[in-house]
């Protein structure tokens, strides 16, 4: 068994197609049918049924394939840490992120970080919270921006900033024009619970946060509509639909023809926590330790203006 198998493999079963996964090896088709063949002859079993449109496993491909996933990282790991520890300074870190809190705090940290390290590259994952806690648990990604409490037990994290949490009402909302002076009069949460929701879908971390803040007030949020995106949440909130709450990061970078008024919560101020997660005992490379570092410093510049 060679290690090149076991990543022709891998990306077989990540593509479902022989062609596509020979494009991404860079490899011709009949070269990874013959490897893939030769593989399977020697140990005696077929990990892949295929038939003219689709390629699925079976249940020993999936077996083989859980224990290659965990070689190839093992072996991809070992890399790091001799490059490490040899000094080279070129690498890759797989990065996940939430895509709209990631849309507007990697364009701060993804400069600053190629300033610093031209020669590492940067692979950005995007996709909900709840995948990425899966994909960073299976070394799919070596690190993920993501925000506290975490599900997944077998992740450690850095914690790299505090976000505080604004409400956002219609311009024009009977909230909106309370103010002490020309400031917005803070709002107690326990005052929203007449009001229409308009609230992320399931498998979005700040849904949870949404839901529990409601919940902890004492009363159960009426959801009007949902969407797997925060910006829309702001548009709708801003045409009349509803209300939400809104991480503050986000909030402060609204840009649309539709701006909802931002208003501040009453204290205790709710905040959630953004953290750098990664999978309990991964070997986090010199590069992997330089982009936390850069990712909670330029958090922490942000959180002063």
């Amino acid at each position: 068994m060679e290690f090149r198998q076991l990543q022709y493999t891998l990306q077989i079963a990540a593509e479902k197609n022989f062609s596509r996964a020979a494009e991404k090896l860079h490899i011709a088709q009949p070269s990874l049918s013959q490897q893939l063949s030769k593989l399977e002859k020697e140990l005696g079993v077929l990990l892949f049924q295929r038939n003219t449109s689709t390629v699925e496993l079976t249940h020993a491909g999936a077996s083989f394939v859980e224990k290659a996933k965990k070689i190839v990282d093992a072996v991809e790991q070992l890399r790091q840490e001799m490059d490490d520890i040899s000094q080279l300074r070129k690498g890759k870190v797989v990065v996940g992120s939430m895509p709209i809190t990631g849309s507007h705090l990697l364009p701060h940290v993804l400069p600053v970080f190629k300033r610093a390290h031209p020669d590492i590259e940067i692979v950005l994952v995007e996709d909900s919270s709840m995948n990425l806690e899966k994909k960073t648990a299976s070394g799919d990604t070596d690190l993920s921006l993501l925000s506290l409490p975490l599900v997944e037990p077998t992740l450690s994290y850095v914690p790299i900033g505090e976000e505080w949490i604004d409400l956002a009402v219609p311009p024009g909302h009977p909230l909106a024009v309370r103010k002490i002076g020309d400031q917005p009069q803070p709002v107690h949460m326990e005052e929203l619970k007449d009001e229409p929701f308009v609230v992320l879908k399931k498998g979005q971390g700040f849904r949870k946060l949404t839901m529990d803040l409601c919940h902890q007030a004492g009363f159960e949020p009426n959801v009007v509509f949902e969407s797997t995106n925060m910006e829309t949440l702001q548009s709708l909130v801003a045409t009349g639909m509803g209300v939400t709450l809104v991480p503050r990061f986000i909030a402060r970078a609204a840009s649309s023809e539709f701006v909802p008024a931002l208003l501040p919560l009453a204290e205790p101020t709710p905040s959630r926590t953004l953290a750098i997660a990664y999978r309990n005992g991964r070997y986090l490379s010199k590069a992997a330790e330089a982009f936390i570092d850069t990712f909670r410093e330029t958090v922490k510049q942000l959180s002063q203006k």
